[in-house]
């Protein structure tokens, strides 16, 4: 084998991009990183695989849906330095995956400091235990379970770390977690996710950090609900949305309106903050996703078609879409952003879009402050906050003001 393709040689490699790339930044992370050969978690993949910065199915259901998986090394370097993990701490892990996220956590912890690792497929913990013995850690604890429990055993935590797509944060999770611990969580409202540094304080959590990350769904009924608008066309909204399918059944059939922002971006530039603005200015804020065959045969266009923020108000629909502009010299390959609606109100919500979207414009790294409070204590005294509910946790979000 050419030297250039041995595992240490590749191992070695990967860990030197993550480090050019800024995903990781801490010493501590990065000498996890060198120590723990990923590709001990991956077998029968190809070593070249194991060692690409990219998420790796595991576990599929019959029609090809991924149940689990090794995510991708950016993401778990990501939500490390989000964790910030100390010696001597205790974590718990929901969602073993293959093991792999909880042999850096095992380095991270140290010698006094203790894993415990979560999954709810008897398969996953089978081989996540396998996998953790044989590459040097057997004290990790790999147990089958309802993640959303946790693990009232070996409770309280000072780490909890969540490794799949969440959309409430359980009782437990609350109650397992020290005072001034810290809860990282990929959490998903009004369609979109964000991964969250939770610090437990008194009577609430108060995120620290908020990014841009997407994890498969946790199993288990959560309260986001799916509409189906047209073949390969669907709407994701929650719970507490007034979404009536019988309202929006043949929306897309109606005469599309158009509206256009004036705002523009290049080829790779970032935009998914406007959907957190349309999150806390538009109550009726939710996910379309469409196939691309959706998108080639003109059915609907949104920016990004499985990820997209829409707007919903009664038989209503707007969502955000862009067109590109002529090249230039001096501006190549941008595009403005604007909206699609459709229904009696739908040039009014593509408006409303438009108008998140030059808010966003205004300050495009701004980020929301968020908060969450277990359901039923006493409404914050936020009066410029948004309440968003869940079934567990009124999350309140508010913008800096300039």
């Amino acid at each position: 084998m050419n030297e250039s393709g041995t595992p240490d040689a590749l191992h070695t490699a990967l860990v030197d991009r993550l480090r050019a790339s800024g995903a990781i930044t801490d010493p501590r992370i990065e000498a996890a990183f060198r120590t723990v050969p990923r590709h001990l978690f991956l077998p029968g993949t190809p070593l070249e695989t194991a060692y690409t910065d990219q998420f790796v199915g595991t576990h599929r259901t019959p029609d090809g849906v991924p149940t689990s998986s090794a995510s991708q090394p950016t993401i778990v370097a990501t939500m490390l330095h989000q964790l910030d993990i100390g010696p001597g701490d205790r974590v718990l892990e929901i969602g073993a995956g293959t093991g792999y996220s909880a042999a850096l956590l095992r380095e991270l912890v140290g010698a006094t400091g203790e894993v415990t690792t979560i999954d709810i497929d008897p398969d996953v913990t089978e081989e996540a235990r396998a996998r953790l013995a044989a590459a040097g850690y057997p004290d990790v604890h790999v147990i089958e379970g309802d993640g959303a429990l946790g693990d009232k055993t070996r409770a309280p935590f000072d780490r909890l770390i969540i490794t799949t797509g969440a959309w409430d944060v359980p009782p437990a999770w609350w109650e397992q977690l020290t005072a001034g611990g810290r809860l990282v969580i990929p959490l998903r409202w009004r369609g979109l996710t964000r991964s969250l540094a939770f610090d437990h304080e008194p009577g609430r959590m108060v995120a620290r950090s908020l990014t841009l990350l997407g994890f498969i769904p946790m199993e288990g009924g959560d309260g986001e609900a799916t509409l189906a608008l047209a073949p390969n066309v669907t709407i994701h909204y929650d719970e507490d949305q007034p979404v009536s399918p019988e309202a929006l059944h043949d929306v897309l059939d109606q005469r599309c309106a158009e509206a256009w922002s004036g705002v523009t971006v290049g080829g790779s530039d970032p935009f998914d903050g406007v959907w957190l603005r349309m999150s806390t200015a538009e109550p009726g804020t939710c996910r379309i996703a469409a196939s691309l065959a959706a998108v080639e045969t003109g059915r609907v266009n949104p920016a990004i078609p499985n990820l997209t923020p829409a707007l919903v108000s009664e038989g209503s629909l707007a969502y955000l879409t862009y067109r590109r502009l002529p090249r230039t010299d001096d501006e190549p390959g941008r595009a403005e952003l604007g909206a699609f609606g459709h229904g009696p109100e739908g040039g009014d919500l593509a408006e409303r879009v438009c108008d998140q979207v030059r808010v966003w414009d205004r300050d495009r790294g701004a980020a929301p402050t968020v908060e969450a409070f277990p359901s039923g204590s006493p409404d914050p005294a936020r009066p410029d906050g948004v309440v968003i509910g869940k079934r567990h946790t009124r999350l309140v979000l508010h913008w800096p003001t300039s």
